[in-house]
């Protein structure tokens, strides 16, 4: 017995010993710090070109999740993968974490650091609701769009019970605040980074300077602040959404559009998985009706978190958008 305890405190002492230094020392960064409305945002550009490709995270997730994708957009044309406020390197910026809030940010960060329009938004889970909420606010710099695994407003999820539930049921009828014209953004010294190595086992699948960043960004104080902020008021947007659908304002015209769907929603062994199996693919055949230049694609060979299970797939996708977008072109059948 003591012999397996020994050796069970060796083998945690090494499966950590590697990202000790990660939360006592910053983890280099990839990429620049830029103003986004009185707080700095950290934005990872690659490549060079037009229409710029600027990806959106999911909750909880950070820019280097796009590491197995955006290397290949990069050879094409310059790519933006960025941290919302509040994640690794980017500073807590004002609450509530509105769309309206988050996407002014974006586009101000991005309009700073000179990247100008036309964008490709491509966007996963809660980040799709992101990227449809930028072309709501900036819809003359769109040029194209690519959807993964974006939850539909309509959509049941597991939201941490066993019976799934749609997002927008948890909505308060609160009113959107406007954009603060002035914000300095404070640090929070009143907490201290707790080392976190329960990493993902998705993370398997990047190298191990990756798994150090995520272990230090998923540890600094911050980051569940942020993300708790953002999900706070996330059913408020989709409310919104769900109460102006099919208005031309929250449709996309005939812009090139991507929808990129898992083929199994997890609901395997329950009585009801038939059922919500096909609410779930209809509502992502709604996404696809957001644009009259649209494709809907389900990967049989990938879970939700496509970006990371089936790379390719995602790179097939943007590349196809971007020729349809660079030409002024119906995608392809």
């Amino acid at each position: 017995m003591i012999v397996l305890l020994l050796l069970q405190l060796i083998i945690f002492y090494k499966s950590n010993a590697q990202y000790k230094n990660a939360l006592n020392k910053d983890i280099p960064m990839q990429g620049i710090l830029v103003d986004g409305g009185g707080h700095k945002l950290h934005l990872n550009i690659e490549g060079n070109g037009s229409p710029s490709v600027i990806f959106e995270n999911g909750s909880g997730d950070f820019s280097f999740i796009w590491s197995l994708v955006q290397p290949e957009i990069a050879k094409i044309t310059k790519t933006v993968s960025y941290d919302r406020a509040g994640y690794a390197w980017s500073e807590p910026g004002p609450i509530p974490r509105t769309s309206k809030q988050i996407c002014w940010e974006l586009h101000t960060a991005l309009i700073n650091a000179g990247i100008r329009p036309p964008y490709i938004l491509v966007g996963q889970s809660f980040g799709g609701f992101l990227v449809r909420a930028f072309a709501r606010y900036y819809p003359k710099e769109v040029a194209g769009m690519v959807l993964v695994e974006a939850v539909q407003e309509d959509q049941k999820i597991f939201m941490g019970g066993e019976t799934p539930q749609r997002i927008r049921d948890f909505a308060k009828g609160r009113v959107v605040p406007d954009v603060p014209t002035s914000f300095t953004a404070q640090p929070d010294t009143s907490k201290i980074s707790i080392l976190n190595t329960e990493i993902d086992p998705l993370f398997d699948k990047f190298p191990d300077s990756i798994r150090k960043m995520e272990a230090w960004a998923q540890s600094q104080p911050q980051f569940i602040q942020a993300v708790q902020a953002e999900m706070d008021w996330s059913p408020e947007d989709v409310a919104d959404i769900y109460q102006h659908k099919g208005e031309p304002p929250y449709m996309l015209g005939d812009m090139p559009l991507i929808v990129l769907t898992r083929g199994k929603g997890g609901f395997d062994g329950r009585a009801d998985s038939l059922e919500l199996e096909k609410e779930r693919l209809q509502a992502q055949n709604g996404l696809a009706d957001l644009s009259a230049n649209s494709k809907h694609i389900v990967d049989m060979n990938s879970g939700h978190n496509m970006h990371v299970e089936d790379p390719a797939t995602v790179i097939t996708a943007i590349k196809e958008v971007f020729l349809a977008a660079s030409k002024h072109t119906s995608l392809k059948p």
